[in-house]
């Protein structure tokens, strides 16, 4: 084959753009699964928040305050009391699944707390589901302190004659004021999903563009590949990935526009400086995926194991759990992946509202992971040019 005329930057755009076209899983995975795992994951979390968990109270005091006690906690958003019934039938319940727990007021409730004595209230809850659990003890408590503090301010207005101001200051001497930041509501959705869309950007990128460098190899295309770049590898490397940087580009748009706005999702920070990082993440993750690529001789080897590595990946960038917490192993397995420092940096100009200089150490992470990719996927280019082509290409 005749060497390709250097001058023609987009014919390896175009090549790309035809080798997609003709090969069906790669059509699926680049063209279809972007936006479907993006609006089918994202409606899981749509709702953001857990609502209604249901319980069941076990109430043995059977007096207005503890009648008060439950129709404040039914009326919680959260919350959603089932039924008022015995001990054995709500711990049934909570066994056989449908309540996540029960309430259990003790006998003489009200009459402790008139005379303002402390008076107990048993919460028991399904721990073996965190998250409903966690959030209906938070609701709980809140309603059962509220109460509390209500009863004890009438009996300090009617018994002692204190005024409003004087009594409310004795029931609550110190007042705690919590302002959640960033995500108001501390609901879990708001805080998954952009991360979430950072991750499906990353591996359908890194699942077409590596199975598709493998499937070079597989159908001994490489040395064609290199004869269109004009036998240069840098042109070679970013020619091909050039297709996949404009699509690519193309999805996160659609996602930060789009998905943010079915999902209700909010960019605090700077759009500019979000593109900025962005094409970086997209600049460091091509070299990633033709290395990778050009490890294996088989397209769907390479596939499958890129499928199989997107939950394990996801958990040791530290954006599910504290970085900090890892064992050392996963840590450094974890900071050899764009996605770890680019999460810290989206995460802060999504949803805190940051700057690219409240975050440089993962920038400059970021750039010497987007530098060694490059040098790696050249490396292992040139050193399959020696095995394919009778001459060594230069690296320019």
């Amino acid at each position: 084959m005749p060497q390709q005329p250097a001058h023609k930057p987009f014919r390896l755009l175009l090549r790309e753009a035809a080798l997609v076209a003709g090969d069906h899983s790669l059509l699926l995975t680049l063209l279809i699964a972007p936006l479907l795992y993006a609006f089918f994951y994202g409606s899981i979390y749509s709702y953001k928040a857990e609502e209604e968990v249901p319980i069941t109270v076990v109430d043995e005091d059977r007096t207005g305050l503890s009648r008060t006690l439950i129709q404040q906690i039914n009326n919680t958003q959260m919350v959603h009391v089932t039924a008022v019934t015995t001990l054995d039938a709500a711990k049934e319940s909570m066994y056989h699944g449908h309540t996540q727990g029960f309430l259990y007021i003790q006998r003489g409730m009200e009459k402790k707390v008139l005379s303002l004595q402390q008076a107990n209230m048993v919460l028991a809850l399904n721990a073996a589901r965190f998250l409903p659990s966690s959030d209906v003890l938070g609701a709980i408590t809140e309603v059962g302190l509220t109460v509390g503090a209500g009863v004890r301010l009438q009996y300090l207005q009617k018994q002692e004659g204190m005024n409003t101001e004087i009594s409310g200051r004795e029931v609550m001497a110190v007042k705690p004021d919590a302002r959640p930041l960033f995500n108001n509501r501390t609901d879990y959705g708001t805080f998954l999903l952009p991360g979430l869309l950072a991750m499906i950007l990353q591996q359908t990128l890194l699942l077409g563009l590596a199975g598709g460098t493998a499937a070079e190899r597989q159908r001994n295309t490489f040395s064609v590949w290199m004869q269109a770049a004009g036998n240069n590898l840098s042109r070679a490397l970013w020619g091909k990935g050039l297709f996949y940087f404009i699509l690519f580009s193309c999805y996160a748009f659609f996602f930060l526009t789009v998905n943010f706005g079915v999902l209700e999702l909010t960019l605090l920070g700077n759009a500019w400086e979000l593109a900025l990082v962005t094409a970086l993440f997209l600049l460091s993750l091509i070299p990633m995926g033709i290395f990778t690529g050009l490890l294996f001789r088989s397209q769907l080897l390479c596939t499958q194991l890129l499928a199989f590595s997107t939950y394990p990946i996801f958990l040791i960038t530290g954006y599910t759990w504290p970085i900090q917490q890892l064992p050392d192993g996963l840590k450094a397995a974890g900071s050899l992946l764009p996605i770890t420092p680019f999460l810290s940096l989206y995460q802060g100009i999504v949803q805190q509202g940051a700057h690219i200089g409240d975050r440089l150490p993962a920038l400059y992470h970021l750039c010497i992971l987007w530098c060694l990719y490059t040098m790696l996927c050249l490396w292992a280019m040139k050193r399959l040019t020696r095995s394919t082509l009778k001459t060594p290409l230069p690296v320019a």
